[in-house]
C-alpha cells in the first residue's frame, strides 16, 4: 500500500506547481490578504459541501481540537499569508524553491515531537531529490520571464518563503495524530479551511488599508482567484495529509515537495521558454531520489 500514499504525495506537489503559477496574476491584482481570503471562504464551502455529502464528519476525532486550532491558525493562516506575499515579491519558481525545504524541516520536527526516524536509504533518496530541486530552481529560470520576475528585495523574498515553510509544515504534522486517530484526511482540510475563513473574515472587520483589496473584485478575477485554491487547499492538501497519515512525517514531505521542478514544464508551456540543461539535470535527480524513497521504503 507504500505506492498509493506516495503517489499522493506527488500528486499534490504537481497541484501545487499548477495553482501557484495560475495564483501569482490573481495575487498581484488583490494583495495578499483579500487573495487568501476569497480562497479561504470558497474552498471552505467546497469541501465542506464534499465532507457533508461523503458522509466523513463522524470520522472527525474531536479530543484533538487544540491540533485543529493550532494546524488552522499556523498553518494555514500565518502560512499561506506569508507565501503569497513570497509569491507576489518573488515569482512561483522562487518561492517553490524556499517551500521545498518544508522536507528537512518536516522531518527535524517528526524526529523531536513523534520520534521518527528515517532509513539510511530514505535519507539518501530525499537527498538526491533536494539537492536535484535545488538545480532545478537556481538554474531555472530566464530573465525574459514575466512569471518569474521578482519585485521585492530578495532577503524579504526569503524570510517570508521560511516562514511560510515552517508554518505550513507545523501545520501538516500537527494533525497526524488526529488523522491516525481515525480522522478522514478530507474532512481535517475541511475543519483547517473552515476556521481559517472564519478567523480571516474577523479580521477583515478591522478597517485598516492593509485588508482591503488592491483592485475592484470582478467575476473574472473572481474565478482566478478561486480556482488555483481549490487546487491547492482543496486537492493538493487533501493528498498530502493523506500521505503524511500512511508515511513518516519527512518522507511524505520530500515526496510533496517536487513542486520546483514540475513548475519548470508548466512555465514551458505557459511561456515557451525552454529550462536551462542544468535544471534539466536537477528534475532527473529529483525524480531518482523521489524513486530511492519510493523503491526501498
Amino acid at each position: 500500500m507504500f505506492i498509493l500514499p506516495a503517489l499522493a504525495a506527488v500528486g499534490a506537489s504537481f497541484g501545487w506547481a499548477t495553482g501557484i503559477v495560475l495564483a501569482q496574476w490573481p495575487a498581484r491584482q488583490l494583495g495578499a490578504f483579500e487573495f487568501t481570503r476569497i480562497q479561504l471562504i470558497a474552498c471552505s464551502a467546497l469541501l465542506c459541501a464534499g465532507v457533508t455529502a461523503l458522509g466523513y464528519w463522524p470520522s472527525v476525532a474531536w479530543d484533538h481540537w487544540p491540533s485543529f486550532v493550532a494546524s488552522t491558525v499556523i498553518g494555514i493562516v500565518l502560512g499561506n499569508l506569508a507565501m503569497i506575499e513570497c509569491l507576489r515579491r518573488g515569482g512561483p519558481r522562487r518561492t517553490e524553491l524556499i517551500l521545498s525545504l518544508k522536507a528537512p524541516l518536516v522531518g527535524l520536527m517528526a524526529y523531536v515531537w513523534l520520534g521518527e526516524t528515517p532509513n539510511a536509504a530514505d535519507l539518501i533518496g530525499a537527498m538526491i531529490a533536494l539537492i536535484g530541486v535545488g538545480l532545478a530552481v537556481f538554474f531555472g529560470g530566464d530573465a525574459r520571464s514575466d512569471s518569474d520576475r521578482a519585485t521585492g528585495s530578495i532577503v524579504t523574498v526569503i524570510a517570508l518563503g521560511i516562514a511560510a515553510t515552517a508554518c505550513q509544515g507545523f501545520g501538516f504534522l500537527v494533525v497526524k495524530p488526529a488523522m491516525l486517530a481515525g480522522t478522514d484526511p478530507l474532512a481535517v482540510s475541511a475543519l483547517r479551511l473552515l476556521g481559517a475563513a472564519f478567523l480571516i473574515s474577523v479580521v477583515a472587520l478591522w478597517p485598516a488599508k492593509a485588508f482591503r483589496p488592491a483592485r475592484p473584485v470582478t467575476p473574472y478575477l473572481l474565478g482566478r482567484t478561486i480556482l488555483p485554491g481549490a487546487i491547492g487547499y482543496g486537492v493538493s492538501s487533501t493528498l498530502l495529509l493523506y500521505a503524511f497519515t500512511m508515511l513518516d512525517a519527512g518522507i511524505a514531505a520530500v515526496l510533496g515537495s517536487l513542486s520546483p521542478v514540475l513548475i519548470l514544464p508548466i512555465l514551458w508551456m505557459k511561456e515557451g521558454l525552454v529550462p536551462h540543461p542544468q535544471a534539466i539535470i536537477g528534475a532527473m535527480l529529483a525524480v531518482l531520489g523521489t524513486g530511492v524513497v519510493v523503491l526501498t521504503s
